[in-house]
C-alpha cells in the first residue's frame, strides 16, 4: 500500500493537466512503485503466495496500460518506460 504523501508526489510528477489524477501514465506510474514495493516485500517473505496472486495481477494490469499507451500515444510510452526504466 502507498502511503499518501509518496502517492501525491507520483502523481504531481507525471500528471498531463492540473487535475490529472488517473490518465494512463498516471496508473502507471502508482503500479510500478506499488510492483516494486511488494518485489522487496516478496524478497523478505517468499512464501507469501496469497498477496503474490495480487501482485500477479498489478503486473498483468501495468502490461495492458503500457500496452494501450504504445498504441494510442508512442511518443508518450517512450517518455514513460524511460522515466520509470521500465521496458
Amino acid at each position: 500500500m502507498l502511503k499518501k504523501d509518496v502517492k501525491k508526489q507520483i502523481i504531481e510528477s507525471f500528471k498531463s493537466h492540473k487535475a490529472d489524477t488517473g490518465s494512463t501514465s498516471v496508473q502507471i506510474a502508482i503500479l510500478t512503485e506499488q510492483i516494486t514495493q511488494l518485489n522487496a516485500h516478496f524478497k523478505a517473505s517468499p512464501k507469501d503466495y496469497t498477496s503474490r496472486r495480487g501482485f500477479l495481477k498489478m503486473i498483468g494490469r501495468r502490461r495492458r496500460l503500457l500496452a494501450y499507451l504504445k498504441r494510442s500515444n508512442p511518443a508518450e510510452f517512450k517518455q514513460i518506460t524511460t522515466k520509470l526504466g521500465i521496458g
